[in-house]
């Protein structure tokens, strides 16, 4: 195998503990740990509304969430870490997927998006580019990876079995093609699903063991709770939960709990995520 892939760099100083974990864990699925977490978007909100008022944009929830879990990710980079081949790898750029209904229907198909997402880029930024993947695809109702996929779905199976079968081979030593991983969520850094948009919770949700996806995130909807502000009075708040998923192979719990401090302070002080992916936080770690 390659020391290097293509999209990503090999961690070579790996601890004795993690060294072993691919072998103990072989399987992603095995090695999984969640966390739900509450934010307080009371604040996004209102900023969110008096831009989208004064200045036309269309800044949404998922937009600020997509955009908070990136520049965590930049911040935190262990979180963009993923086993492939039983070795680590610090992948190259961070890159968001999520699934696009084209109506809002039983019925209707659903596309998945793949969002590379820059170091120079911020919220305004990531907004648009979300607006326009999906207005995009809603258009031509299908993307590239909907096209592959639904060539190669219609296979027998003995052929299927085989195709998979060289991929993983492909994949173990580091030497799948580009044209097979780019628009594929699995090679996402972050795969994550907006429940809330459809009125659910923030289940917990698996992993997948094809790709190298190493954190997936689903997004609740919206509700309001009293809490307990700093002076001791009781306040109705906007609130939203979300649930992270890990392969607790590529960093421990206490690691990615603190990560979680810094999307809890970007959503809270909303001006900060018109910053660009690489500027820290004044958050303790």
């Amino acid at each position: 195998m390659r020391n290097n892939r293509r999209d990503g760099v090999r961690i070579k100083d790996v601890d004795p503990v993690h060294l072993i974990m691919p072998y103990v864990m072989p399987k992603r699925t095995e090695a999984e740990a969640s966390i739900t977490e509450k934010f307080d978007i009371t604040n996004l909100l209102r900023y969110m509304e008096e831009r989208n008022e004064k200045e036309g944009t269309n800044l949404k929830l998922f937009h600020a969430l997509c955009t908070s879990i990136a520049r965590t990710i930049y911040l935190r980079p262990k979180l963009n870490i993923f086993v492939a081949g039983k070795r680590y790898f610090q992948r190259k750029g961070v890159s968001l997927s999520f699934v696009v209904k084209r109506k809002f229907e039983d019925s209707s198909e659903e596309s998945v998006m793949v969002l590379d997402v820059t170091p120079e880029m911020n919220l305004d930024a990531v907004s648009k580019a979300i607006l326009g993947d999906v207005k995009k695809v809603r258009k031509e109702n299908s993307n590239d990876m909907d096209k592959l996929m639904g060539t190669v779905g219609k296979l027998p199976r003995f052929m299927l079995e085989a195709l998979f079968g060289i991929l993983k081979i492909l994949e173990y030593n580091g030497i799948m093609p580009k044209f097979l991983t780019e628009g594929d969520p699995n090679y996402s850094t972050v795969l994550l699903s907006n429940l809330g948009s459809i009125g659910a919770g923030a289940p917990y949700h698996h992993l997948n063991n094809y790709g190298t996806c190493s954190l997936m995130m689903t997004i609740g909807t919206m509700y309001k709770e009293k809490r307990k502000m700093q002076d001791g009075s009781e306040e109705e708040r906007d609130m939203v939960d979300c649930t992270f998923i890990i392969d607790e192979r590529i960093a421990d719990g206490f690691y990615f709990a603190k990560s979680l401090r810094i999307i809890m302070y970007l959503l809270e002080n909303p001006e900060a995520l018109m910053q660009e992916m690489t500027v820290e936080v004044p958050v303790e770690m």
